[in-house]
């Protein structure tokens, strides 16, 4: 008798390891700051807010979610500095076990340009499927579905356009997760463009992974590499260091100064273009994160 299969990542997940290894705590395009807070009454708010280097415009939103967990009730209200009013509505377990509602909706005022987004997603042993309608926007309707079993995953997407009565979109995922690494192979934009990831932790300080990208459709030839590690100093601190076949190293460190305060600093450096000493240039990007919670 097989044992129950745990349940798989869902189509946005599958490869995350090892795209969170390369793309998050780099905070080189400039400065950005997050406060959270939380109350009794189980509300939390989260103000933040990041400074551009190269435009030097200053973004914000200010956030606030109301939580039950006894009911599986989350409710998300958003404000941003662009004037832009969001909206989510997250029901889970509530109308059957693995079962979730999402609603979300975005409100421009000056304009009058509105979205609306209904989720639904259900996951059990061995599968996890989603479905999503874009009111407004087609509408489009969006399914994809990730099936496991003994760490092998099968995936696949495809948005259909109810208006014009036709497929406008399709992928299809392939991958292996273990307890030390994951391999994930991407066929997207109607199987134009391929991507492979690879995650490995290499050891409980030290982690590495690398991502292969290949547009049939691009007009520059070639693969897109990128390959990246991440080591872990102390309990409170770890650096990241990245670079890709254009020659851009990326380095990132975080540090936690005391519960609660974390602060992480990115640089990146074009090693073609050395000689270009500007700190906030075409050539090289400098920038820091600072988080606050309560």
């Amino acid at each position: 008798m097989s044992l129950p299969q745990p349940v798989p990542p869902s189509w946005k997940d599958l490869g995350k390891s090892s795209n969170d290894l390369l793309t998050k705590d780099y905070p080189f395009f400039g400065t950005s700051l997050e406060v959270k807070t939380r109350t009794p009454s189980g509300v939390a708010f989260k103000v933040a807010g990041l400074r551009d280097s190269k435009s030097q415009a200053i973004n914000g939103d200010i956030e606030a979610k109301y939580s039950d967990p006894k009911n599986g009730l989350v409710f998300t209200e958003t404000w941003t500095t662009s004037n832009i009013l969001k909206s989510q509505l997250e029901l889970e377990n509530y109308l059957a076990k693995g079962l979730k509602l999402d609603f979300s909706t975005s409100l421009v005022p000056d304009s009058g340009s509105k979205s609306a987004l209904v989720n639904l997603s259900y996951k059990q042993s061995g599968v996890h499927t989603r479905g999503a309608l874009d009111v407004f926007k087609g509408p489009t309707f969006t399914t994809d579905a990730v099936f496991g079993r003994d760490g092998f995953l099968f995936g696949a997407e495809a948005a259909y356009n109810v208006t014009e009565g036709k497929i406008s979109r399709y992928a299809a995922a392939i991958g292996y997760n273990a307890p030390e690494y994951a391999v994930t192979v991407h066929g997207l934009n109607n199987l134009n463009t391929f991507s492979a990831s690879y995650y490995h932790r290499v050891s409980p300080d030290v982690e590495a992974g690398a991502k292969a990208v290949y547009d049939s459709k691009s007009t520059t030839s070639g693969v897109a590499l990128e390959v990246g590690t991440k080591a872990y100093l102390d309990s409170a601190a770890f650096v990241k260091a990245k670079i890709n076949n254009a020659g851009v190293l990326a380095l990132g460190y975080t540090q936690t100064l005391r519960p609660g305060v974390k602060a992480s600093f990115g640089l990146a450096l074009d090693t073609q273009r050395l000689n270009d000493i500007a700190p906030v240039g075409p050539a090289h990007k400098v920038g820091a994160s600072f988080t606050f919670e309560v």
